[in-house]
């Protein structure tokens, strides 16, 4: 790994030699210098297939999308292309493009957890190196690099020991899932369906995906809000989707927030979510860093 480090540092130091090369010797050395680097293309540029979820599926993904683009383009040194998209299909053809491009690299938050191992052999095979980002897949750690993702079991246990802590004599609570199967979903997920397993007095009002969106989790609130069931607790697996829940809430007049009548739960700590919680209209936010 030290190598690789070292390898890249090496490159990134030659392609800044090229440059400052180019400035120093005035009139008469700048053209061959950049007639040099006409001449090597794109070659010197490290070749990256970056697979991602909808820039559009959340604040977060919006965010972190914003954050590789600054730093993968052409005058950091890479040759970047961006595939999307929240299906594992989609996303697994988007990597087997990539790898027969014949990139350096392959990064990849996935949509789901499962059916990545064909794929990740593949690209190791073609020398391809693979790193993890925000999401973990079910596969050896043998088959990719290296893995810069989130605890999404922690961030469940975490939430979940929090509304533990609220001392309510029972827990009624809408469950707003993300995508099924992603490491987000199962993560935070998992928490909740362990806890309300093991105690009487927690209830699963509803159990559904909005998929991360706030016009369905709205929707799934406001079916529940229609058939008079009581509940006490939202739990929405991201902030958008704990936005449209609260907008169901407001419409039907119910309070929430601090003292209040329901208990909002999200996760992502967007910057406008932390502003509901400064206002105590919610009630916790899970940190998870799109950066």
């Amino acid at each position: 790994m030290k190598k690789r480090i070292l390898a890249l540092i090496m490159a990134s130091v030659m392609v800044f030699g090229l440059t400052a090369c180019g400035e120093s010797g005035g009139a008469e050395s700048t053209a061959p210098a950049a007639d040099a680097q006409a001449e090597a293309g794109t070659s010197s540029l490290i070749k990256v297939g970056i697979i991602n979820n909808d820039p559009n599926e959340s604040g977060y993904r919006t965010a972190n999308d914003k954050d590789l683009k600054a730093m993968f383009n052409e005058a950091n040194g890479y040759d970047a292309k961006f595939s999307y998209s929240l299906k594992n299909d989609e996303q697994i053809a988007a990597a087997q493009n990539y790898i027969a491009d014949g990139v350096d690299y392959l990064l990849l938050s996935a949509a789901d957890t499962a059916g990545w191992d064909s794929v990740l052999k593949d690209a190791q095979a073609a020398g391809i190196k693979v790193i993890l980002f925000d999401r973990t897949i079910d596969a050896d750690s043998s088959l990719y690099e290296a893995s810069i993702v989130s605890d999404m079991a922690k961030e469940g246990q975490t939430a979940v020991d929090w509304l533990a802590g609220q001392g309510l004599s029972e827990y009624n609570v809408i469950h707003i899932q993300g995508v099924m199967g992603s490491a987000a979903q199962q993560g935070r997920s998992g928490a909740l369906d362990a806890k309300v397993a093991a105690e009487s007095n927690w209830n699963i009002v509803t159990q559904q995906t909005a998929e991360w969106n706030a016009e369905k989790a709205q929707q799934i609130v406001q079916s529940v809000i229609d058939a008079g069931t009581p509940f006490n607790v939202i739990y929405a697996e991201n902030d958008d989707m704990a936005k449209g829940a609260v907008a169901a809430l407001d419409a039907a007049g119910i309070s929430h927030g601090v003292g209040k009548d329901v208990i909002i739960m999200g996760f992502d700590c967007n910057k406008w979510a932390l502003e509901e919680l400064l206002k105590q209209n919610w009630n916790y936010d899970g940190q998870c860093n799109p950066f």
